[in-house]
């Protein structure tokens, strides 16, 4: 296939595109920059020119493939609002890349979260949430999950709360930058609340299947570590960096705080049963040995 690719130069996109084309597919990457675009042409994809927020580009890229895969994300979590103008420019351009495949049956895989659920591992048949400082992801992506009565195989492919390659990415790497500067690798709270995790290489994997295989309304779980506590994470983290490690309050980490402190482990007994996916790349805490003093 032909595949259009937002956010096809981050940590996860990089990985997607290596797979994609390691599996004899094709790739025009979003490229919102000169360097964002040297770097798609470098990893082999074709590069269009573009921004998340460009909704026209977005539609004229749909025209030119068999199928969408989407990942681009502002990531700016400095305030609330940053983190809302961020959810409001990726749910518009969800709905345009949605309504330019109605009636194609393209496959159309776009990335999510894994939910949390109460007392228990969530799984792929729970709901995502659609209140609190990211409830507009979650709204927007059951808008797309909604467009397979209209014609489109549109899936979710739900990432934890840390994507990981060479001890960067996700919200561990974020405690790692906190930890670089405040001088204390914390947590919040006791520690004990549960984060899943998975590689970027095996979540690239899975977004290839679920672009070859998932049908029509599915969800997906890219978790390979099912919930490692926080207090683990950043005890490592702080070893690596020579650093001391505590708890700080939920305050330290912004608008993110309420979800850094949420238990939220996830399983993806489902996605490995159904897609045949299996996770073969270091864990998290293997992976984060690999940080630099």
């Amino acid at each position: 296939m032909r595949v259009l690719l937002t956010g096809g130069t981050g940590l996860i996109g990089s990985a997607v595109v290596a797979e994609l084309l390691g599996n004899g597919h094709t790739v025009l990457a979003l490229a919102r920059s000169d360097a964002s675009a040297l770097a798609a042409e470098t990893a082999g994809a074709e590069p269009l020119r573009g921004a998340l927020a460009d909704l026209d580009v977005l539609r004229a890229g749909v025209a030119q493939v068999d199928g969408v895969i989407h990942l681009a994300f502002a990531n700016d979590f400095s305030s609330p609002d940053a983190l809302a103008n961020a959810v409001a420019e990726e749910s518009a351009a969800l709905a345009a890349l949605g309504e330019a495949l109605v009636g194609s049956d393209r496959p159309f895989v776009t990335a999510s979260g894994t939910p949390a659920a109460p007392g228990r591992a969530s799984t792929e048949a729970d709901p995502l949430p659609t209140d609190g400082p990211v409830g507009g992801r979650g709204r927007a992506v059951t808008a797309v999950l909604g467009l397979a009565s209209r014609g489109v195989r549109s899936t979710a492919v739900r990432l934890p709360r840390t994507v990981h390659n060479q001890g960067t990415g996700g919200f561990a790497g974020l405690l790692t930058g906190i930890a670089r500067q405040t001088g204390v690798s914390g947590y919040p709270g006791d520690g004990t609340q549960r984060w899943p995790a998975v590689h970027a290489l095996d979540a690239a994997a899975l977004f290839r299947l679920a672009l070859e295989l998932a049908p029509a309304g599915s969800s997906w779980h890219a978790v390979a570590d099912e919930g490692d506590e926080v207090r683990d994470i950043a005890a490592v983290i702080g070893r690596r960096l020579g650093l001391p490690v505590e708890s700080v309050p939920p305050e330290t980490y912004g608008p993110l705080g309420p979800i850094f402190a949420y238990d939220q482990p996830s399983s993806s007994t489902h996605t490995r049963q159904t897609l045949g996916w299996e996770p073969k790349h270091p864990s998290l805490l293997e992976d984060l040995e690999n940080i630099q003093p």
